[in-house]
């Protein structure tokens, strides 16, 4: 969606009419149509009230959970193990206490709420899709428990937009894809549905939509709350203009438009059959992650620096502190503009690499 011609001519012509930068903080000088267009249009996108936008979606859920977690009196937080930096950071944050539960563990999850109180105030904080591994949170499920125990669910769907339900709105959304499909682009929420039970959906504009910046959606009140309260949102100089007005036309693209991410899901499966005949360790997951387990630092980096230098393909290796150590790997990022014969030459690429590590382990060096 970087390259999209509907999304540059945008651009341009936003550029022709605002200039570069925003000029200041939203609260001061740097609010503008653009800005408040975009988060009309992503609240629709989720079937919520209000959203908000921000630089990055790493400030936005540093921002927001340090916002909850310090203004809900004894609020305690729930984080699934496997969260993301900025998640864990927001926690730290906040001064409120945490409780860590296994991934995707609902029996420790549930085991870990039921000893506080219902009427404390909770929430339990986890993701759609986890970028290392490429597992899927149960959210319906936490949705249940959160119900069960009086929690407020906070889901980070920064892996997921642009790329799964029908109109791209992520896992949530995809969840209930027949009654998304059929309520088109209705604002209104859909009762009952996995993504109306959801409190809080953070994303960003900066991965699928292709552009910067990261936001929050849920209730009016929710939303004015941390427009309110959070310093990452009232200190930091806004997007400018044209990035705004690129990333809008990002997302009405892709909710009308539903070919690349069915493209792009297609490519993941062909890659990962590839792999799977020539035996090399893809972490099992349903989603378009592909990662590849090495298991050394070194030999991580090695075969990435092999893939680049010998046959002009960038895959970043993975290590410490993203990945805890002895999980080294390398993530594969599939588009849906990759041809099959690129396909065969990354497999090609990877297999010299890979047997490489199996004879140096198989001999016991």
């Amino acid at each position: 969606m970087g390259n999209n011609p509907v999304v540059l001519e945008t651009m341009h012509r936003t550029l022709d009419k605002y200039g570069h930068g925003a000029g200041g903080t939203r609260n001061i000088a740097g609010n503008g149509a653009n800005h408040l267009a975009l988060e009309q249009e992503l609240a629709k996108l989720h079937r919520k009230p209000a959203a908000l936008v921000f630089s990055s979606c790493y400030v936005a859920n540093d921002a927001t959970l340090s916002t909850l977690g310090s203004k809900l009196p004894e609020c305690v937080l729930f984080s699934d193990t496997m969260n993301h930096a900025s998640m864990i950071q927001g926690m730290r944050h906040s001064g409120a206490k945490k409780v860590i539960f296994k991934h995707n563990d609902l029996e420790d999850l549930e085991n870990k709420l039921k000893q506080y109180p219902k009427e404390q105030p909770k929430i339990i904080a986890f993701e759609s899709v986890y970028s290392m591994c490429g597992s899927i949170g149960p959210i319906k499920e936490i949705c249940d428990l959160a119900e069960k125990y009086g929690a407020l669910t906070f889901l980070d769907e920064v892996h997921a937009v642009g790329l799964y339900g029908p109109r791209g709105a992520g896992v949530a959304e995809h969840l209930d894809y027949d009654a998304h499909a059929a309520a088109g682009d209705s604002p209104d929420p859909i009762p009952g549905s996995v993504m109306d039970r959801v409190d809080i959906i953070t994303g960003t504009l900066g991965k699928a939509y292709g552009a910067v910046g990261g936001y929050i959606a849920g209730s009016e009140e929710f939303v004015d709350m941390v427009r309110s309260y959070a310093p990452g949102f009232i200190f930091t100089t806004s997007l400018p203009p044209a990035t705004v007005a690129g990333a809008r036309a990002s997302v009405v693209y892709q909710k009308n438009y539903v070919g690349d991410r069915q493209l792009k899901q297609v490519n993941v499966c062909e890659v990962k059959r590839r792999f799977a005949e020539l035996d090399i360790p893809v972490v099992p997951g349903p989603s378009h992650i592909v990662p590849v387990l090495v298991g050394d630092a070194a030999l991580a980096k090695a075969a990435s620096d092999k893939l680049l230098s010998e046959h002009d393909i960038y895959v970043q290796s993975i290590n410490y502190p993203t990945v805890a150590r002895g999980e080294e790997r390398l993530r594969i990022t599939v588009t849906p503009r990759h041809t099959l014969e690129q396909m065969d030459k990354l497999a090609e690429g990877l297999e010299a690499p890979w047997w490489t590590r199996r004879r140096w382990h198989d001999s016991g060096s």
